[in-house]
């Protein structure tokens, strides 16, 4: 194994409430309705501004863009959590010699407001966003891009996420690919499409990594 790659949201960071709330404030500013969750998780697969554009009845789609980010930005640190598992997990990873990616549905610009509050800015080595690719999750796309600019093959990584558009894509990319549930807020609580294993616990992830660094098994226990 050379790299391990994450999805974000849900996964290395408990990031969906802040999404949902700034979603919630540009549909109720721009077209006058209140907008649950479930319905905002309907809507993921492209990046934001991808979903505002597709989505939003009023078409002053760049102010709203721009509230989108403004309302990300500024409850980010109220509604976000910085997780100390999540950081010892990638400074363990890290320290091994392992390669860290990164593939998200998020713009560049909302990850990069994530990276820094979270102090994650210098931890990845490729990361590839919804302005990256023209084929969102579930495609492979994204994964795609980040084993060529790794220059390593798809038996050499894993991917970890925590939808089943996440699951789609990493078997797609023939990549070992991992659901996790290990953050208090993720997209998929049951998935439909069957990842190799699901981890509900970080500390558990990172025990069975500190055994098995080295090679990818072909079945392990939670």
């Amino acid at each position: 194994m050379k790299a391990v790659i994450f999805d974000f949201d849900g996964t290395l960071a408990d990031t969906l409430p802040v999404c949902f709330y700034a979603f919630q404030s540009v549909f109720k500013e721009f077209d006058g309705i209140e907008i649950d969750s479930d319905k905002i998780k309907a809507m993921f697969g492209p990046s934001e501004t991808g979903i505002i554009r597709n989505n939003l009845l009023n078409k002053n789609y760049e102010e709203a863009i721009e509230l989108y980010y403004k309302k990300y930005s500024e409850k980010h640190l109220e509604l976000v959590a910085n997780n100390k598992e999540i950081n010892d997990l990638l400074e363990y990873l890290k320290t091994d010699g392992l390669l860290l990616g990164i593939v998200t549905g998020k713009a560049r610009r909302s990850l990069d407001i994530s990276l820094k509050i979270l102090e994650m800015n210098n931890l990845f080595d490729v990361i590839v966003t919804g302005d990256d690719v023209k084929m969102p999750k579930p495609h492979p796309e994204g994964i795609n891009k980040v084993l060529q600019q790794l220059n390593i093959n798809s038996s050499e990584a894993i991917f970890i996420g925590d939808s089943d558009a996440d699951i789609q894509a990493g078997i797609d990319a023939n990549v070992y690919t991992l659901g996790v549930q290990w953050l208090e807020s993720f997209q998929t609580s049951d998935f439909t499409i069957k990842p190799k294993q699901v981890f509900k616990s970080i500390n558990k992830f990172k025990q069975f990594m500190i055994g098995n660094s080295s090679t990818i098994p072909c079945t392990f226990d939670d």
